[in-house]
């Protein structure tokens, strides 16, 4: 049998044997909007639970716009022209607008990827910055959470009058959904705040995964924060299998954002009647599968269908390898996942080890196995797992010697799918 699989921007063939039993989770979406530039208008005309940004945006002389960085998909191109059409129609001028790339603790965008986020018409027309959240000094220190997460958010952002954040929303393995408070904190935080938000205390906790919000003891920290630093506007968006523009959702920040989630999650939501005994997966192709670091997330988003002692196959085309230099040193660093689960749970919080802590802890009841075919040569054997370098061998690997009557799980398209064998979702 065929499959194709996400993979880098063009997809991978692979076989599976028909002697198997297989369920595929296709990753569900709605249709898209026959008119998606109308809609995107007519959200920030008529904006959920406030004013309308040409309103919100009188009497204001300047104004921040947190986007997303380029391993998300989401359609900025798109968004900013009406946007930045209703702030100069409000008296914010273009020249008194700043673009903010959310990188977190991500690399800068190159030139040539802030052409490709906010699109060639706008490149060079606007002022566009990149986020540096290990430089302490471009941050304002905001005061502390009620649990004590100190708040420094990107002073240029803090400075504006008028605070707004472009995203789209998907399942995140740490905070439920993604979008809204997120371009915020980790978006545009320095890492001393982020150090705290992707410590154990929050990355242990069996609620902070996919899907998962109302408990979520890290979503409620990020509302916190995004309080604080005053976030006055939203607009996101749900994607299609194809990105493009399923939904649109604008205005306050935690009303419209909370309509998003509750949406993309009854689209994406896959339900099956057990466990599975392996998942063959993917990290949802480019821009999610650049590097190994995000493609944890399709590890983690799979993990919650398999059965303890099940197996996990994930292909992705790593082909920027790894990730950061801190995520690289651990990943070179620790044998097992259990020494490295037991060194952060005993020395201060580094950076990047959230993703890492995230794949130790599948590993405790799962067997993984990888084909990364971008990961360098030096990598391939840290992993914690068997890894192939033919996707066929790895598929093989997977299903070798799996009990009569095996269930198997196909997840193409990875992340871009909310799969639970529980019901409920926003949970």
């Amino acid at each position: 049998m065929r499959i194709e699989l996400a993979f880098g921007k063009t997809g991978l063939a692979a076989e599976l044997p028909d002697t198997l039993r297989y369920q595929f989770l296709e990753a569900r979406s709605a249709v898209a909007l026959a008119d998606g530039a109308a809609a995107l208008e007519a959200a920030m005309d008529a904006p959920i639970g406030t004013a309308p940004l040409v309103e919100l945006a009188r009497g204001k002389k300047t104004a921040a716009i947190s986007v997303c960085d380029i391993t998300r998909p989401a359609p900025n191109r798109l968004v900013l022209p009406p946007l930045l059409a209703r702030l100069e129609q409000g008296g914010i001028t273009r020249e008194n607008t700043t673009v903010l790339i959310a990188t977190g603790l991500h690399r800068p965008a190159t030139e040539e990827e802030i052409r490709e986020i906010i699109g060639p018409d706008l490149y060079g027309k606007i002022r566009v910055v990149n986020h540096h959240a290990k430089v302490l000094s471009e941050h304002t220190y905001l005061g502390d959470t009620t649990t004590g997460t100190p708040v420094h958010i990107d002073s240029r952002f803090i400075a504006a009058d008028l605070h707004i954040t472009l995203g789209f929303i998907e399942p995140h393995l740490m905070l439920g959904f993604s979008g809204g408070r997120k371009l915020i904190a980790p978006g545009l935080a320095a890492q001393e705040t982020i150090k705290v938000l992707h410590s154990p205390k929050f990355m242990r906790d069996k609620r902070a995964v996919e899907g998962s919000v109302e408990d979520n003891p890290l979503h409620r920290e990020l509302i916190e924060i995004s309080r604080i630093a005053r976030h006055d506007f939203l607009v996101d968006v749900s994607l299609t299998r194809d990105r493009k523009i399923a939904q649109v959702f604008a205005g306050h920040p935690e009303q419209a954002h909370r309509r998003g989630m509750e949406f993309v999650g009854k689209v994406m939501l896959e339900r099956i009647e057990e466990p599975v005994d392996a998942v063959i997966t993917t990290s949802a192709g480019y821009p999610l599968d650049l590097t190994f670091y995000q493609t944890v997330k399709g590890i983690t988003a799979a993990s919650h269908i398999v059965k303890p002692g099940g197996r996990i196959l994930v292909v992705s085309a790593c082909t920027e390898g790894a990730g950061a230099p801190e995520f690289c040193e651990m990943l070179e660093r620790f044998p097992t996942p259990q020494a490295f689960l037991d060194h952060v749970a005993e020395n201060p919080v580094v950076v990047d080890q959230w993703q890492l802590e995230k794949l130790a802890l599948v590993c405790r009841d799962k067997e993984l196995l990888f084909h990364v075919p971008g990961l360098e040569a030096h990598y391939q054997d840290k992993l914690w797992g068997r890894t192939f370098a033919d996707v066929n061998e790895a598929i093989a690997a997977a299903l070798d010697g799996l009990p009569a009557g095996a269930r198997i799980a196909v997840i193409p398209e990875g992340p871009y799918v909310l799969a639970r064998v529980e019901e409920g979702v926003l949970a």
